[in-house]
């Protein structure tokens, strides 16, 4: 999410901190989907805080499971287009001999996501929207995703 901050000219940090936290109560929510980000957002109003971009953000998070708080601005389908992305660079790069993300390229990823029975739980139709709505074309949309992972590969074990 910093990555894309970095690319919009936005606030990285905000971003950032949206991109950390949007996950944050799916332990608790994970038999309950229609509950996720819910629980998330309520623990940052608890904690106090006010601003209402990350707090919107979070919740549009979870639109693809309950149709509700649909991405409205970039940060928002930032969130929503990179979340599966994420997860499909990580497959990519475990099916590597050596299982690290500098192994990983975008046209490995390409390669892959032309195979829809590699890590078919990800929802490409919702990464593709990263050209629509982002207004950047999938294969851009890949290499700021995977350069920002293979920067910080160390801290995700990769």
């Amino acid at each position: 999410m910093r990555a894309l901050a970095r690319f919009f000219k936005e606030d990285e940090e905000k971003w950032g901190i949206v991109g950390l936290l949007h996950d944050g109560d799916y332990e608790e929510t994970k038999s309950t989907p229609e509950k996720h980000t819910l629980k998330m957002a309520e623990w940052l109003k608890e904690m106090g805080e006010t601003d209402p971009e990350i707090i919107s953000a979070i919740l549009s998070h979870n639109y693809a499971h309950t149709g509700q708080n649909p991405p409205k601005n970039k940060l928002e389908w930032s969130l929503y287009c990179s979340d599966e992305l994420t997860g499909l660079i990580v497959a990519v790069a475990l099916v590597k001999p050596d299982k690290k993300l500098a192994s990983v390229t975008v046209d490995s990823v390409m390669n892959k996501w032309r195979q829809k029975s590699f890590a078919a739980g990800v929802k490409r139709e919702q990464i593709e929207e990263c050209e629509a709505r982002l207004g950047i074309p999938l294969k851009d949309f890949i290499e700021v995703a995977l350069e920002a992972m293979q920067g910080i590969s160390d801290d995700l074990g990769l």
